[in-house]
């Protein structure tokens, strides 16, 4: 099929590979047919995201890097999707072979003329925090360290802003570590493209970087990566809490949205290839500097 040849030869020979399963494939009623190719969804850095059918419709992914060099747990996703789907979080995940690198799921269907109210968010967020604990915990340190190391065998170095804003993200770490705090299971990006209205409700989708972690650095995901106003966030805030929140709140969410700035913009920086350009780059980098410049204030 030409638009199954237009993915890498190994991706889709481990979809090739995936679809032959099909008869292993947790459905019911189980299927009667091999599952045909109906399009590809997403042919992403991490991942590929393939449509297909066979009486129903199903999500196939299958890893494009290796899951352990962003710091994934694939046992741990596959878990939380059967206990997130068992509480209508999430799809129901059918299929897992962690040696193709796959994972089957039922589609979704989304609702075009959904308006998202972001409380809807803040809902979802505390419904996914109440799911059971994990071994499997977000070592944000670790995470940064790792991509900082990619950067150097790729043979960059971060410029003198970014040095500057990598000293205040470590000494924010180092805070946050001194301070108790209760890890809950978290989605850990939770962002736009992750959600998906369907069936008349929000969905959680791709919770492949689940891990036990701060529910403060689950909402600094969504109120940065999806770059909310002002009022969006006090919105999302107010509504997961059930209240307003404190001062030493605002300092978390101000501390794991820094985090997270830094983070993303090392991801981005650390690719092979790159998709963003350099104007963008810059973009991310001012925002980061900005963000950290408000907390010495």
């Amino acid at each position: 099929m030409p638009m199954v040849r237009a993915l890498p030869r190994n991706i889709q020979l481990k979809l090739e590979q995936t679809l032959s399963q099909w008869p292993h494939w947790h459905c019911t009623p189980e299927l009667t047919r091999a599952p045909n190719v109906v399009r590809i969804l997403t042919a992403g850095v991490s991942n590929f995201s393939v449509l297909v059918e066979s009486g129903q419709h199903f999500v196939v992914r299958i890893d494009g890097l290796e899951p352990a060099s962003n710091g994934l747990n694939r046992q741990t996703e596959w878990r939380t999707l059967e206990a997130a789907h068992s509480v209508g979080l999430a799809p129901h995940p059918r299929y897992f072979n962690p040696e193709l690198g796959s994972l089957v799921c039922d589609y979704l269907a989304p609702e075009a003329a959904y308006n998202l109210d972001i409380t809807d968010v803040g809902q979802l967020l505390r419904a996914i925090h109440q799911l059971p604990a994990r071994h499997h915990r977000l070592n944000l340190a670790e995470r940064i360290l790792q991509y900082e190391k990619r950067l150097q065998r790729k043979g960059q170095q971060l410029n003198a802003g970014l040095r500057k804003s990598a000293n205040k993200v470590s000494a924010i770490l180092s805070e946050i570590n001194c301070k108790p705090s209760n890890a809950v299971l978290c989605h850990n990006d939770l962002l736009q493209a992750n959600r998906i209205y369907s069936a008349g409700r929000l969905w959680a989708i791709d919770w492949e970087y689940c891990a036990m972690g701060s529910h403060w650095y689950d909402l600094a995901v969504v109120v940065n990566g999806d770059l909310l106003s002002t009022a969006e966030a006090e919105a999302l805030i107010n509504t997961y809490l059930e209240r307003a929140p404190d001062a030493q709140e605002r300092s978390l969410l101000h501390q794991y949205s820094c985090i997270y700035r830094y983070l993303e913009l090392l991801w981005y920086l650390a690719l092979e290839k790159p998709v963003l350009n350099a104007a963008a780059i810059e973009e991310k980098s001012a925002a980061l500097m900005n963000l950290l410049s408000q907390r010495s204030t």
